[in-house]
């Protein structure tokens, strides 16, 4: 079987379709944005949702932006005016009266603007920090009160020089500057003369304060934003007045002011046109933020919800700019009384003016600031790649700058910033696809923000800066966080260039490499199968026609036979029907000895499992069994060992060889293959229970060793947990540390006794002496005597180790409810890996690592994937997804032992059925029915194959493999039923000679 292609090349030919259909239909029709949804429905799973490693487009534009008032300060300093923002953050209670009243619930942030990042004072500290990074372009916004400190001129010589020197250092640095006129921070002094946006006379006023600008910085400047978000100016300023001004003039006066930004930014922008980009050519637009909606449902009546959620915000500016001049025909529909009405000459006037569609999309102002009810009973979703997607179908296919894009952190998080990288991987990913996959022209990507400073409402209480900014110190330094490092090196290499290392290769496995299954315990059922009753019947032929019982007469009973339980049979069979050579499964203690001890032994469900595995073997799959596995009901100990402290009771450690001793006397001969301790899980066991569970794992080792090994000759380890543990900042030494403390806790506890030199781990014994001189509580691990020591170092055959997923950890404590507060240890998800629906993450190539981490511990031993497998929602889409699986995981398992010399010796899937384990089986079990699901077929060609051959090779064949005659191999393995079968057909032929021999003498006599 052939290790297959990056899935991206199949996905593209299919998703630039889209761009043929065009040439061949013609463009699509503006407003045709409604398809959106259906069309992402329907793409191909997983492989849309795999992560692209590709570049942009050559000439692509890598930025980074801020805003006057978040981190400019200096708010009075060298004539400045007041903002709204100034007079919000300063104000100790909200004025005003009326429905024009400020809102008497806005929140006030300490300090405000005053100072925040001070880049007003530290131009040369700005422009260090943008070299480093490397960007093509840098987003600004000017402060209006600061160049026109009344709003309207004179204007301000020192707010002219900053600026001035501004642009001179990005034009020295090669920087390309996208200027914004109007961020939010309108001249207070505008505010109270005109009731700001309110007022039609501010429409005149701006355009007045853009000529300014683009006199004395237009030769400099070929990018211009005229307004921020103009969606949250007008409604959260002037309506809700959840944002300064405050105004809560309710609906009608919202969209007035939006109806005057519009005519504002119309304004600016013919006033370039007509006067200054002759000269300048420059372009001209505005910024537009959205958030992106999905359907509660795929019908009709949710698609039309998520169409006017978008219209009611995005499409209240972007419709008139860049279709046909007016609002979105749905807000007309449902706000006649409200909406203000353009003329035909407005509607020519406001249509097409814009050069570029300028795009902001985050978390604050598309998220935080949508109302609910605007929202339309839908789901929100930051998916970046479906609204570049809508906007360019609704919008007929404009060039689009991302001009604001990103997450936030807590503002108690300093330098390594994982969630926020994490985030900005995707958007930037999701901007990839846009561009490959759904042919959106994307021209340029703008990475919010440069530095920390002031968010808005929420103040200093989160971070969305690249370079870290300590408010209380005084020189206001940029240090770089993690966040910068990737950027850094994602503008260096043009995007995610396909690595080596994540290229599938192909090859095979050693001959005698054990393919297998798992399942945590066997379908047991003792119910017999034949007519067992010993008793003697005499048919009633003349009267009831019934069988009437004998009383007092019995036959001898038979002993049992293996073919008495039809159960078996069918297990066998599906297990046959995969191609496995090896099927892993736990015995139940609590079955075979419901008392712990052998005072009473269930031999029924002890017979049970030995014709278990011994058709197993009949069918030549080699039976590789568990002793114990950890559960919930009582820990997998029968109930008097779980009462009686369970694995903190040291008694269990005896008991726990006993029946090791049992299980070998009635199973040894059958199986070659056990495991003392089935995954013991690390997380939820004390530091005594691991202590005993080593050494009864031990003492057992030691017993087959010496009384069962030679006669039996099998083999016996322990199997661990061992997921991955990946630094979520591959830049931090700090992570890198608590990356290896958490392994060192997660596989090495255990591992390092048996396999290392025989106790715990150096990084445990510290870091818990640590704790134990901070907190009041005893964290110390026990005390290994010499003798113990010497028990459990090298009590192993192989190393057994089930890999599920991997996790990212991060010293800094962001969220809460993901934080391990004995490890000091932050959990971190990587939103740009797929998940199965449990939300465990498909991660192979961390199984790779996983694999060289052990190989570099403990040498060169060999091991066995013991169990690899995610769950489903019984849906066949997700089928998929295990396939997808299985596939690239194996492909990690063949890398590991082929470039990276892992004596690797096996791999089993996880798990067999549903019936056994829901939702994690190759098999589904509906309606007392088995059926096969196709990552079964998938897993069983890879069997059939020995990996991934290269193509068009000679097939190697295994010596084991070679049988001359399978039709002996058939008999041989079956010699008493066809003893059995002989001896009825040999009783058959002498019954028939006998009968016709005297039917024959008695015709003779009767003649």
């Amino acid at each position: 079987m052939t290790a297959p292609a990056l899935p991206r090349h199949f996905l593209r030919q299919v998703l630039l379709l889209l761009p043929l259909c065009h040439l061949l239909l013609g463009e699509p029709e503006p407003e045709s944005g409604a398809g959106t949804w259906a069309r992402f429905a329907q793409l191909p799973y997983p492989e849309d949702q795999l992560f692209l490693y590709d570049t942009f487009p050559e000439g692509f534009s890598w930025g980074v932006g801020s805003a006057a008032y978040q981190v400019e300060g200096g708010w009075s300093q060298d004539g400045k005016g007041a903002s709204i923002w100034d007079t919000f953050s300063h104000q100790t209670a909200p004025p005003g009266a009326g429905h024009r009243q400020q809102h008497q619930h806005l929140p006030l942030p300490a300090s405000g603007g005053d100072v925040a990042s001070d880049s007003y004072n530290n131009l040369f500290r700005d422009l260090a920090g943008l070299r480093r990074l490397q960007v093509s372009h840098y987003r600004f916004s000017v402060s209006w009160a600061r160049l026109l400190p009344n709003g309207t001129a004179p204007p301000n010589p020192a707010g002219l020089a900053y600026y001035t020197r501004l642009l001179r250092g990005l034009r020295e640095l090669g920087v390309e500057p996208v200027v914004t006129l109007y961020h939010w921070d309108l001249p207070q002094r505008l505010q109270d003369a005109h009731e700001g946006w309110a007022s039609p006379a501010l429409v005149g006023i701006f355009r007045d304060y853009a000529e300014l600008c683009f006199r004395h910085f237009g030769s400099q400047v070929r990018y211009w934003i005229t307004i921020d978000n103009p969606y949250v100016v007008a409604w959260h300023g002037y309506a809700t007045g959840s944002l300064p001004p405050g105004v809560q003039g309710g609906p009608g006066l919202g969209y007035r002011a939006a109806h005057n930004l519009l005519k504002a930014h119309a304004k600016v922008w013919h006033l370039y046109n007509d006067y200054f980009r002759s000269a300048q050519g420059g372009q001209v637009s505005i910024a537009l933020s959205s958030h992106w909606i999905k359907p509660q449902h795929m019908t009709e009546q949710d698609i039309k919800e998520c169409q006017k959620s978008l219209d009611f915000v995005l499409g209240l500016f972007a419709k008139p700019i860049f279709a046909d001049g007016d609002y979105p025909q749905s807000m007309k529909t449902n706000f006649s009384s409200l909406l203000p009405v353009f003329t035909e000459a407005e509607k020519m006037y406001i249509k097409g003016t814009a050069d570029f569609f300028a795009l902001s999309f985050g978390s604050t102002l598309s998220f935080q600031l949508v109302d609910s009810h605007m929202k339309f009973q839908q789901l929100e979703s930051p998916s970046l790649r479906q609204l570049l997607f809508w906007i360019n179908r609704e919008y007929n296919n404009p060039k689009i700058l991302i001009v604001e894009n990103s997450w936030f952190v807590s503002g108690s998080t300093q330098r390594d910033d994982a969630k926020y990288t994490y985030y900005l991987k995707k958007f930037i990913m999701e901007t990839l696809k846009a561009i490959k996959y759904d042919g959106v022209d994307v021209i340029g990507y703008t990475v919010w923000s440069l530095m920390d400073g002031f968010e808005w409402l929420r103040g200093y209480s989160i971070r969305r800066g690249l370079f870290y900014v300590d408010f209380q110190s005084h020189d206001k330094k940029l240090m770089p966080k993690s966040s910068a490092l990737f950027y850094q090196k994602l503008i260096e290499k043009n995007g995610f260039p396909p690595l080596p290392e994540n290229q599938p290769i192909n090859g095979t496995f050693p001959c005698g490499f054990a393919w297998g299954i798992v399942d945590n315990y066997i379908q047991i059922d003792t119910t017999p199968s034949q007519f067992l009753d010993s008793s003697v019947y005499v048919w009633d032929v003349h009267q009831t026609k019934k069988l009437i019982k004998v009383d007092g007469v019995v036959t001898p009973k038979r002993k049992p036979h293996c073919v008495d339980f039809a159960a078996i049979r069918l297990q066998i069979s599906l297990l046959q029907e995969m191609h496995i050579t090896h099927f892993h499964f736990s015995l139940k203690w609590s079955l075979i000895l419901p008392l712990g001890n052998q005072s009473q032994v269930n031999h029924t469900h002890l017979f049970y499992y030995q014709c278990f595995v011994s058709e197993l073997l009949r069918v030549n799959i080699t039976p590789v069994v568990a002793l114990w596995q950890p559960m919930a009901e009582n820990q997998g100990l029968p109930f008097l060992l779980a009462k009686q402290g369970a694995w903190e009771n040291p008694e269990t450690v005896q008991a726990f060889v006993e029946y090791a001793k049992l299980c070998f006397e009635n199973l040894g001969h059958h199986v070659k293959f056990w495991i003392t301790m089935n995954e013991p899980y690390v997380r939820n066991l004390t530091y005594t229970a691991g202590h005993n569970l080593l050494k009864a794992h031990a003492k057992a080792w030691h017993l087959y060793d010496k009384e069962f090994r030679r006669s039996q000759k099998g083999k016996i380890s322990i199997a661990l947990q061992a997921d991955w543990v990946e630094p979520a900042c591959p830049f931090s030494k700090k992570d890198q540390e608590v990356a290896n403390r958490v392994l060192e806790f997660d596989i090495s506890w255990l591992a390092e006794p048996i396999f290392g030199n025989g106790d715990y781990p150096h990084v445990m014994r510290e870091w818990l002496h640590k704790r134990h001189s901070i907190d009041l509580y005893n964290f110390d691990l026990p005390q290994f005597s010499e003798e113990e020591k010497k028990l459990i170092w090298g009590s192993f055959d192989f190393l057994a180790l089930s890999h599920y997923t991997t996790v990212l950890v991060d010293w800094e404590k962001e969220d809460p409810m993901k934080y391990d507060h004995e490890l000091e240890v932050q959990m971190i998800n990587d939103i740009t890996w797929l998940n199965s629906p449990s939300r465990a993450a498909v991660v192979p190539w961390g199984l790779r690592k996983m694999l060289k981490w052990v190989k570099s511990k403990y040498g060169d031993i060999p091991i066995y994937i013991m169990a690899n497998g995610i769950d489903d929602d019984q849906n066949p889409t997700h089928d998929k997804l295990r396939i997808y699986y299985i596939q690239n995981y194996i492909n990690e398992a063949l890398k590991a032992y082929t470039l990276d010399n892992v004596n690797l010796h096996g791999y089993f899937v996880y798990s067999f059925n549903d019936r056994t384990t829901p939702r994690y089986g190759l098999y589904s079990y509906v309606a007392f029915q088995y059926e096969p699901k196709p990552s079964m077929k998938h897993y069983r060609k890879i069997i059939d194959s020995n990996g991934f051959p290269v193509p068009e090779t000679p097939e190697v064949l295994c010596p084991e493999e070679l049988i001359l005659c399978p039709e002996c191999s058939f008999f041989e393995t079956r010699k008493s039923l066809l003893a059995f079968v002989s001896f009825i057909f040999f009783t058959f032929i002498v019954t028939v000679f006998l009968i016709i021999y005297y039917s024959k003498r008695v015709e003779r006599r009767y003649k």
